[in-house]
């Protein structure tokens, strides 16, 4: 769920020197050796809308994207070409109401996606209620497309089991079915994380995450598909002013103690919306980060600083990516459960 719907962190801010529409990457200086996130296809798949939640088919070759401004959201794919990504354009299924946060199931069978689409056809959107405010026409729901052939289903409503509140996001779809997403915590407002068991072919009731009491906001989990780690987002501490990363393992004695990704991965804003490539090699997610410009400039880089700028740089979610195993290596090292 993305800042635009979520005012949890607003701000931007710079990391590092960078001209044109290469791939910048930003290290923190305490951290040196681990790699830097890059942006991912600027100026095609992150561009200058908000752009966030990347969901690839099973083969890498084809993602489904959210892209919002403050009154329009849309589910958008694009295409892997010889030279990097095609023009995207408006998913099939998508357009007509209010979309985004795509999640594909891991073998590309079905999608599901968050949407303002009302239950009953002629219906407006209902209002969202969260972080202590209602949100008119914001109402949001899991809806679900399978796989036809080369096309997709119409739209199908995930049923009241999952869909309890008008206000449930950031679905993340496991191996077996089962079904991750967030809602507001009954008591304080705040986002938190829940899983819903798939058992012959039924949602379970969903059940909170241990570690996501409701104490602050968790958002957007992005599940392995064997359920054997989960990446979200939470303004628990470290992280105070902004939304950032951390990494959870799961193993004999149950899930563990949520980590922080560090002040690599992490910017001074807001980072959210992870989300998992197939092959489990990279890890996508949504960033306020900017490119900063040093004084003084010469008029070369700062035509430069206007192209990238109008291309993607420019305060919105963006979307950045990051090698995924090095990460869980090092913190399934550091109390990661076992």
């Amino acid at each position: 769920m993305t800042s635009l719907i979520k005012p949890l962190a607003q701000a931007s801010a710079a990391l590092a020197l960078c001209a044109g529409l290469s791939s910048p990457s930003f290290a923190a200086a305490t951290t040196p050796a681990q790699t830097a996130p890059t942006i991912f296809s600027p100026g095609v798949i992150s561009g200058a809308g908000h752009d966030s939640a990347p969901a690839f088919t099973p083969d890498g070759d084809t993602v489904y994207f959210g892209r919002q401004a403050p009154d329009t959201a849309v589910i958008m794919e694009s295409h892997r070409i010889a030279d990097g990504w095609s023009e995207p354009r408006i998913a099939d299924f998508s357009g007509e109401w209010s979309d985004m946060e795509p999640a594909m199931a891991p073998d590309g069978s079905y999608m599901v996606y968050v949407s303002n689409r009302p239950a009953r056809a002629g219906d407006k959107p209902g209002d969202g209620f969260y972080n202590g405010k209602a949100w008119p026409g914001k109402a949001s729901a899991l809806w679900q497309v399978r796989r036809t052939g080369k096309d997709w289903s119409a739209p199908e409503r995930l049923p009241e089991q999952i869909n309890r509140s008008t206000s449930i996001y950031a679905p993340a779809v496991a191996a077996d079915g089962s079904l991750y997403f967030m809602h507001p915590n009954a008591k304080t407002g705040n986002f938190q994380l829940f899983r819903s068991q798939m058992r012959d072919g039924r949602y379970e009731e969903p059940q909170p995450l241990p570690f996501s009491g409701g104490e602050q906001n968790d958002v957007d989990p992005a599940v392995a598909p064997d359920e054997s780690f989960l990446i979200f987002g939470s303004r628990r501490e470290p992280a105070s002013k902004s939304m950032d990363l951390f990494v959870v393992f799961r193993g004999g004695a149950g899930w563990g103690t949520p980590q922080w990704l560090g002040d690599v991965v992490n910017g001074p804003n807001s980072d959210a919306e992870a989300r998992l490539s197939p092959d489990l090699k990279t890890l996508y997610f949504s960033s306020e980060r900017t490119v900063p410009a040093g004084y003084p400039r010469t008029r070369e880089q700062t035509r430069a600083d206007l192209k990238r700028i109008a291309a993607w740089d420019n305060s919105l979610y963006n979307i950045w990516q990051v090698p995924l195993r090095p990460l869980l290596e090092k913190y399934r090292g550091e109390g990661g459960a076992r």
